[in-house]
């Protein structure tokens, strides 16, 4: 009786979101600050999203609950602040139950800050200082609920593999997961947008964008550590990419560094968690062509796992949205994640992890300019620890102001 409840609820929201409005509006305008003839421009804005999971157990991706159903509201704000034309501030507080879905309890985080320095007015060079999303990929610049076609993540960003950045195996046949294991110890190929502090530029010439950044955790870090990781082994992350024009995108991405924490273990004698890496290659490309959006992405990604070797994970998805009318549009999401290990230092074989296909169906429709309903079904085959095909619903209600 949950889910029918609980999707009563969101229906109601949504009709209510049409009496809402105008006060929507009006509270945007009374959020935007502009002073010293306009030199000076400061706006608060926000979303409220209201999320509701049905699933089998274990969760799917990152989801940490203990019933079959979760109710997870999250409510973001944004304070952005442009001073002249060449400098930016932004800071993104949060209230949710994780940031992940969670039964856990309520919280407060501080998910983004950063200053953005723009010398010049053609957009070549932007400095940027704080915590802030990572440059790597496709999917971070749509990862909020009102940008995103779907509730939830790409496979590559939510995905638990069989590496952890705390609890290391000892030997080659312990490099597995068990029923019972909790699959928050174990790290995907990134851990969504990254808000990892550290300093980037990035910028555009011409239809040749480059982006690059040094983080003190790299793309696997538990949101947890993004504060705990010492800046002496900075993580490093770059793209290059081609836009020739509005309708398509092409990018290419390099990431390196050091995902275990400092106090992972156990670890071999006379070795240091900076010695073990990750690294990562990936691959973006985007359409748009009238009502249709088409997104890929790629990675090839190894983690350097102690007494074990090289761990590979090879993920890659493929996302549409089409636009049915102004207001209604579906979205189809193909995923896949391929694990290999071979042959631990002393050459006995390595355990493998299940390979992981996943497929995504939503459905949205925006009432308004300020809110929006989502409701999706995703079928997986392979998971964490075992190989059945698992279903899991999945609805969201956003309001933006």
């Amino acid at each position: 009786m949950k889910a029918p409840l609980l999707c009563a609820c969101l229906l109601a929201a949504a009709t209510r979101a049409f009496a809402a409005d105008d006060f929507l509006d009006r509270v945007d305008q009374a959020l935007t600050l502009s002073i010293f003839d306009d030199q000076v421009r400061t706006r608060v804005s926000g979303l409220l999203d209201l999320e509701y999971y049905h699933y089998p157990q274990p969760p799917p991706g990152l989801i940490r609950a203990e019933d079959h159903d979760l109710f997870s509201p999250r409510l973001s704000f944004f304070l952005d602040t442009q001073v002249g034309p060449n400098i930016y501030f932004f800071v993104q507080p949060r209230v949710d139950t994780g940031f992940d879905p969670t039964d856990l309890g309520t919280q407060v985080r501080l998910d983004q800050y950063a200053l953005r320095v723009t010398p010049w007015d053609d957009g070549r060079f932007n400095l940027q200082v704080g915590k802030f999303s990572t440059v790597i990929g496709g999917w971070v610049g749509r990862s909020l609920s009102w940008e995103n076609p779907f509730v939830n993540a790409p496979l590559p960003y939510e995905n638990p593999t069989l590496v952890s950045d705390v609890e290391l195996p000892l030997t080659g046949q312990s490099f597995r997961a068990v029923p019972g294991s909790d699959k928050y110890e174990f790290l995907p190929i990134i851990w969504g947008p990254v808000y990892a502090p550290g300093v980037s530029v990035a910028g555009r010439v011409g239809i040749f964008e480059y982006a690059a950044e040094a983080k003190n955790a790299p793309l696997a870090s538990r949101p947890e550590s993004w504060n705990d990781y010492d800046f002496g082994h900075p993580a490093v992350d770059l793209r290059v990419g081609l836009r020739p024009n509005e309708a398509g995108r092409f990018g290419f991405s390099f990431a390196e560094g050091s995902y275990l924490r400092p106090d992972a273990g156990p670890l071999p004698s006379e070795s240091d968690p900076a010695d073990y890496r990750q690294f990562v290659l990936g691959q973006d490309i985007s359409y748009a062509r009238g009502h249709l959006q088409i997104w890929a992405e790629v990675f090839e990604a190894r983690f350097q796992v102690p007494r074990v070797g090289d761990a590979d994970v090879f993920a890659y998805y493929v996302e549409a949205k089409y636009k049915i009318t102004p207001q209604l549009f579906g979205a189809l999401r193909w995923n896949q994640e391929l694990f290999d290990s071979g042959r631990d230092p002393t050459g006995q074989p390595v355990a493998h992890g299940h390979d992981v296909c996943r497929i995504d169906a939503a459905a949205g429709y925006r009432f308004t300019a300020h809110s929006q309903l989502k409701l999706q079904y995703s079928v997986a085959r392979d998971d964490f620890i075992s190989n059945h095909l698992q279903g899991t619903f999945a609805a969201q209600f956003t309001v933006r102001f």
